[in-house]
């Protein structure tokens, strides 16, 4: 499932076409990722509309675009598990997947997503959509403070911390890799109950969501390269994996409804009761 860096590299994807005019919109009409949008106002609103701007919030991207010095046009995706966007030559020729596709003169930009648990918004006016205007703090704004977050997970103190950090409400564009490496730089077992953490264990939660967040950015998010050696992302996706820092072997269990993998050498074990 796409994650808050790579989402980020698949908006600079569609980068290529800001300032390009919209000559054709192709798309599956009839697929659910356009269940809350009006199809027809789409392919008419940005058939020639310029790609001015893009930017993403967690694992949403927002692209807009411009008919006239009066009129603009808000595109909402939601790559879901399996959604990707990118830029195709001009003579792309559409895939079975390719859900929606917008062709300009010099590039062909592709949302495609196999298994449609993405999403697809629109909406014209100057004022952003509510959809995008009334979402959490990133994780790497000014807003998303140590306060900001002990009070949210004071709100689900009886649940498991890997559970609490992967709610998108309030920690957009985490997901299940970055939760583990988060935990495991932080020296917190998964299972642990979100209220039993100290302060200076929701200090250190707070540090890793913003150094990993933002390492991810610079690397995945730059030119999806892996992250730095030594991370557990190295690791994790091993079944029989070890600790990056203890060589011991590392462990995997289902917690808060996801597969989850953990260092009992850094991490320890839960507290029983």
């Amino acid at each position: 499932m796409p994650e808050l860096a790579e989402v980020e590299f698949y908006r600079k994807e569609w980068n290529a076409g800001l300032s390009g005019r919209v000559k054709a919109v192709v798309l599956h009409e009839a697929v659910r990722l356009f269940r809350r949008c009006d199809v027809a106002a789409l392919v008419v609103g940005l058939t020639g509309a310029d790609l001015v701007a893009s930017e993403t919030h967690g694992k949403r991207l927002l692209f807009r675009f411009r008919r006239s010095a009066v009129e603009l046009l808000w595109l909402g995706i939601h790559l879901g598990m399996t959604g990707k966007l990118f830029r195709a030559e001009p003579d792309y020729r559409t895939g079975k997947h390719d859900h929606l596709v917008l062709v300009q003169g010099e590039n062909t930009l592709v949302f495609n997503d196999s298994r449609q648990f993405g999403r697809v918004d629109f909406a014209q006016g100057h004022e952003v959509p509510e959809w995008w205007r009334d979402l959490p703090p990133p994780v790497l704004s000014r807003r998303f403070t140590l306060i900001h977050m002990g009070a949210y997970l004071n709100r689900h103190r009886r649940s498991p911390i890997k559970g609490v950090l992967l709610m998108q409400d309030g920690f957009p564009g985490l997901g299940n890799w970055m939760v583990d490496e988060i935990l495991w730089q932080s020296a917190i077992h998964p299972a642990r109950l979100a209220g039993d953490l100290n302060r200076e264990e929701l200090g250190e939660i707070h540090r890793a969501i913003r150094s990993v967040s933002t390492t991810a950015m610079k690397t995945i998010g730059r030119d999806f390269r892996d992250p730095p050696a030594g991370w557990l992302f190295h690791e994790r996706w091993k079944r029989g994996g070890f600790c990056p820092q203890t060589g011991v072997a590392l462990r995997y269990d289902t917690i808060a409804g996801r597969t989850s993998c953990w260092s009992p050498g850094v991490q320890g074990e839960p507290a029983s009761g």
